[in-house]
């Protein structure tokens, strides 16, 4: 059977990845836009962005190299990581189970109190979701990591540390495809975790239109951000865009631009 899925990865195989080996699936419209590449280059840095727009099936993407590239997740990796804990039992409520603020005064200052999982996700409170993955367990994390094939599926370098300073890689092609697959309620889990996570992600209104996303900033934790990611989808009207993007920090200015540059890709491209 060819789902959507299958479509996305044969335009990124056809078309934005032309290295890769994938099924023999005749891809729909696909473009490489270097109007989006100088969008980064505009702002002093260098990023990527890649769009899926899903009525069309029609993949958008800034560039061909840095489009397929795998890069620490950061905490684009609290979108998976909430589906997991709602699918365990880690978290039953996302608005009624309490993680106590274990008391350490960390340089963001939303991270000190107490939260729940649709707060923890709005501040991306590094420390809840450690005491998430901790709860989960290697054995459970693992198998769910599989079971979504969410990026390298590498668990290494500690329970609470690999999709921060450890293994897990995943390149933004793949985050569109998971968070496309999210976004339909397709990820082989519970409807209800799918739900309560689509619910949870934090929203930003650009316009008529709305964006449900989910950023990452490699390095926040300790004060030094390198990378910042910014995944998720658009919705303007009936229509939907998922996308995912990164860049490189070059300067602190660089974290509040993941928001805007995407806001200027999706406007590029007629999705907001």
């Amino acid at each position: 059977m060819i789902t959507r899925r299958h479509i996305l990865s044969a335009i990124a195989g056809a078309a934005v990845l032309p290295s890769r080996t994938l099924a023999n699936v005749a891809p729909p419209r696909s473009e490489i836009r270097e109007d989006l590449a100088k969008r980064f280059t505009d702002v002093g840095t260098a990023g990527t962005f890649v769009g899926y727009k899903v009525d069309d099936y029609l993949v958008i993407a800034s560039d061909t190299d840095r489009s397929g590239q795998a890069k620490s997740p950061a905490s684009t990796f609290k979108i998976p990581n909430s589906v997991i804990a709602l699918e365990t039992g880690v978290v039953g409520d996302p608005d009624k189970d309490i993680f106590k603020w274990d008391g350490v005064t960390r340089s963001i200052e939303a991270w000190n109190r107490d939260h729940t999982l649709r707060s923890a996700i709005a501040v991306s409170a590094v420390p809840v979701y450690q005491e998430i993955a901790r709860r989960i367990g290697a054995e459970r994390m693992q198998k769910y990591l599989d079971l979504l094939e969410y990026g390298n599926r590498d668990i290494g370098g500690g329970i609470d540390q690999f999709w921060l300073t450890g293994n897990l890689r995943i390149d933004p092609i793949q985050q569109v495809d998971f968070v496309d697959r999210l976004r339909r309620g397709a990820l082989p889990v519970s409807k209800r975790s799918q739900e309560l996570v689509r619910d949870i992600l934090p929203v930003t209104k650009s316009g008529d239109s709305i964006i449900r996303a989910k950023s990452g900033l490699l390095g926040a934790e300790v004060g030094k951000p390198t990378l910042g990611w910014l995944v998720g989808w658009a919705e303007k009207g009936n229509a939907s865009t998922v996308f995912a993007l990164n860049l490189d920090v070059r300067e602190p200015r660089h974290i509040a631009d993941r928001m805007n540059l995407a806001q200027a890709c999706l406007a590029d491209i007629g999705a907001i």
